[in-house]
């Protein structure tokens, strides 16, 4: 095999991805498939996860394995770990993708000030739980191993404050729970790393700009949020494809406690 080729390569490698039956999640399968990995397809979604392994196993003749574990809940996560370990003997990368976000909540686009309590203990316990569990349970078995790759997803919206004025009335805008979760991401990514020196364990976040999606999104957001980039547009799924196989492959071996920012050059500005 190629030298380069074989930096990027998965082959036989176990990964962990949770949020899979995403919008992102389910082109990052595809990616870590067509790499050769043996991808575990962690989502509540079960309909649309079974739907995702079907399809990869046509495609790639991939040994994957799907499940709707809740990754919030402690003991699904624990039983996720032995399923694993039953059926690929290791895990070899985590990749942390999930988020949840009631984007149908009546209060969810409330102004700061009105802003329900309930919801931001909700959402803050869900998604930092399910991060912590992860992190925390698979993270063992990699300590046992010697050896392990952890990737955490963050967004633009963890580093930098939200531009208010593109959003308008779309209902696109960020919670403020999105700000304090992902910006949680960044720093969590470094205390691991941190606290795994030397132990052959890397730690690492790859944080996102916004992806184009005319389901969602419409043409006055699309300008203006395009605008706000170095590039002059918005992403496109595959535009994270180079970066997501760079961080959980040999490519990024030198590389732990650190962020990689793919944004179209939004945070440089």
């Amino acid at each position: 095999m190629n030298p380069i080729i074989k930096l990027f390569n998965l082959k036989n490698k176990t990964v962990i991805l949770t949020g899979s039956a995403g919008r992102l999640g389910t082109r990052f399968a595809r990616v870590l498939s067509e790499a050769g990995a043996s991808v575990v397809l962690v989502d509540i979604d079960e309909q649309k996860n079974k739907k995702l392994e079907k399809t990869l196993i046509q495609k790639y003749k991939a040994n994957t394995m799907s499940s709707n574990t809740d990754i919030s809940n402690q003991n699904e996560v624990r039983k996720l770990v032995k399923d694993v370990l039953k059926k690929y003997g290791k895990i070899d990368v985590l990749i942390n993708n999930a988020h949840f976000i009631p984007r149908d909540h009546p209060q969810r686009d409330a102004p700061f000030e009105k802003y329900s309590l309930d919801l931001w203990d909700q959402t803050t316990k869900i998604n930092m739980r399910g991060l912590f569990l992860c992190c925390q349970e698979f993270g063992k078995v990699m300590v046992k191993q010697k050896r392990g790759v952890i990737v955490n997803v963050s967004s633009i919206y963890g580093i930098k404050g939200s531009d208010q004025r593109i959003y308008g009335k779309s209902r696109l805008n960020t919670p403020p729970f999105y700000a304090a979760i992902k910006g949680g991401v960044v720093n969590f990514t470094r205390y691991l790393a941190a606290y795994w020196h030397r132990k052959n364990i890397r730690v690492n976040t790859l944080t996102l700009g916004g992806v184009r999606d005319t389901k969602l999104q419409d043409g006055n957001f699309i300008k203006k949020y395009s605008e706000k980039t170095m590039v002059g547009r918005m992403a496109n799924k595959e535009d994270y494809d180079g970066a997501l196989l760079f961080l959980s492959s040999d490519a990024s071996s030198y590389m732990t406690g650190s962020n990689l920012i793919i944004d179209g050059g939004w945070s440089a500005w």
